[in-house]
């Protein structure tokens, strides 16, 4: 039996990752549970997270936010959106589950 390997795009993937990051509702309200409701910042404290209606949450997720969410720097972000680096398979797989998507909705390998 043949058995082909893969090699994963990390550029490709990278891309995949900053288009999650600018639009996917389920990070942004990922996000905004883990930083602004509790700093106190949340545009609509009265409610909770999975209630609040999208035109009470934040459209854009900045690196420095998503950074604080990994627990990873600004530049580790910027360079996996990028494609520099490569993310690790937890970091990966937390992306999938914050974002609710499957590991094979980010990954891109070579033809």
């Amino acid at each position: 039996m043949a058995v082909e390997r893969k090699f994963i795009d990390w550029e490709a993937t990278g891309y995949k990752l900053f288009r999650l990051r600018s639009d996917n509702a389920r990070l942004r309200k990922f996000v905004c549970s883990a930083i602004k409701k509790n700093a106190g910042k949340c545009n609509n404290p009265s409610e909770n997270c999975d209630a609040c209606e999208d035109r009470f949450v934040d459209k854009s997720i900045s690196r420095p936010e998503l950074a604080a969410v990994f627990g990873v720097s600004e530049s580790v972000i910027n360079n996996w959106e990028s494609g520099r680096t490569e993310v690790g398979i937890e970091d990966l797989l937390f992306y999938c589950q914050i974002a609710e998507v499957n590991l094979e909705d980010i990954l891109v390998f070579y033809p």
